[in-house]
């Protein structure tokens, strides 16, 4: 019953009530701590997550190891690369992190094909989810390849702030440029310039932003 409620919160209107009440049945409830890893490289992935409560983020990683943020999972969506694994029966090329404590029902991939054909709902949402992650991460590679590293660090500020739902967010520097794909000396500089400029207010291993938009 809790299940039902938690997925009506987070679908309703995405899925028929039949569908609902099927997901329920089969899905395997998970926890997920801040900080806790729920994809990872090189594994295969017999289930994809819908999310029923918090953010998960999702990274890629170069030949070298260091990760590069696509983009952030939050309650009512899911993940475009578990899909893909899941479906091509193939190893995941991302790793998945909880950004805050979260709550997820996974699906089997055995239901994942069958409700493709029996739920509209279901074939819509798989295809709305592709699209919007394909969008992000096209906003992701223009991003990096036209915006300067100051603006897109204080669009990384806001965006972190908005999931954690606070104006202040507990970072490192190192782990800010492992995310935007850059040093930690260059992401200490601009922060030092940011918050001249009184966007952010730095404290001990957190930030506040200043600026919402």
């Amino acid at each position: 019953m809790q299940n039902i409620d938690k997925l009506n919160s987070a679908y309703a209107g995405v899925f028929e009530k039949d569908l609902i009440q099927e997901i329920a049945k089969v899905a395997i409830y998970r926890k997920v701590e801040a900080g806790g890893i729920l994809i990872d490289f090189g594994q295969y992935i017999n289930s994809m997550p819908l999310l029923l409560k918090g953010a998960i983020k999702v990274l890629r990683e170069d030949e070298e190891g260091d990760e590069l943020l696509l983009y952030f999972i939050e309650k009512g969506d899911t993940c475009a690369f578990s899909l893909s694994c899941c479906l091509g029966h193939t190893k995941s090329e991302i790793r998945a992190i909880a950004e805050v404590d979260s709550e997820l029902l996974m699906i089997p991939v055995q239901k994942m094909e069958e409700w493709m054909g029996t739920y509209r709902s279901w074939r819509n949402f798989v295809l709305i989810s592709y699209q919007s992650r394909l969008n992000e991460m096209l906003d992701t590679i223009d991003t990096v390849a036209f915006r300067k590293l100051d603006a897109r660090l204080i669009q990384y500020l806001r965006e972190k702030s908005r999931i954690a739902e606070s104006d202040t967010i507990s970072i490192t520097h190192q782990e800010i440029a492992q995310e935007l794909y850059t040093s930690r000396v260059v992401v200490s500089r601009l922060l030092k310039a940011l918050e001249l400029q009184n966007k952010i207010r730095m404290q001990r291993n957190s930030i506040q932003v200043l600026v919402t938009k």
